[in-house]
């Protein structure tokens, strides 16, 4: 009876290594079979930013998300000061545009991802990921010129324990 109570517990503690129990973001390198996992645990805030320097306009553009209950990523949307080269001067259909004190804000009425890509420049213009008022430093923490695809996933222990988690200021 002793051992079969002891193989019991064994099976449940190797299984709560790897049953997946923590919602993080992710970003994991592309084009790179042995990439590791970099993570920062989510909470129950569920708005976050992408905040970087237009290398032309060299002006500061935030996109807003927010993480649906179904781990999918809202695109809310964009603020920009600069609407030339890569910047849309005209909301399309689901979009709406509004100018108001030198900045432009593009809102999205349904734009829902499951993951995108996020390119790391390997130029000198900041670029931050905002959560919970803290900033993360993406050239700091992520290799430049690298593509990083970036979800909201849940992870294992083992997964946490293998990946990295990035610290914000």
């Amino acid at each position: 009876m002793k051992r079969i109570i002891a193989t019991f517990l064994i099976i449940i503690l190797i299984s709560l290594l790897f049953i997946p129990m923590w919602t993080v973001f992710v970003f994991t390198e592309t084009r790179n079979e042995n990439s590791v996992l970099h993570y920062i645990p989510i909470s129950e805030e569920k708005d976050f930013q992408i905040i970087f320097t237009h290398s032309i306009h060299l002006t500061d553009v935030i996109e807003s998300y927010r993480v649906e209950d179904t781990n999918k990523i809202r695109l809310m949307s964009m603020k920009y000061s600069d609407v030339a080269i890569g910047m849309p001067s005209y909301p399309e259909e689901g979009q709406k545009l509004n100018y108001q004190d030198g900045i432009y804000t593009l809102q999205y009425d349904d734009a829902v991802l499951q993951n995108f890509t996020l390119y790391i420049g390997d130029v000198d213009y900041p670029l931050s990921f905002k959560y919970k008022n803290k900033i993360f430093d993406l050239k700091t923490n992520l290799v430049r010129g690298k593509s990083y695809l970036f979800e909201v996933k849940k992870i294992s222990l083992v997964e946490k324990m293998k990946g990295v988690r990035l610290n914000g200021r």
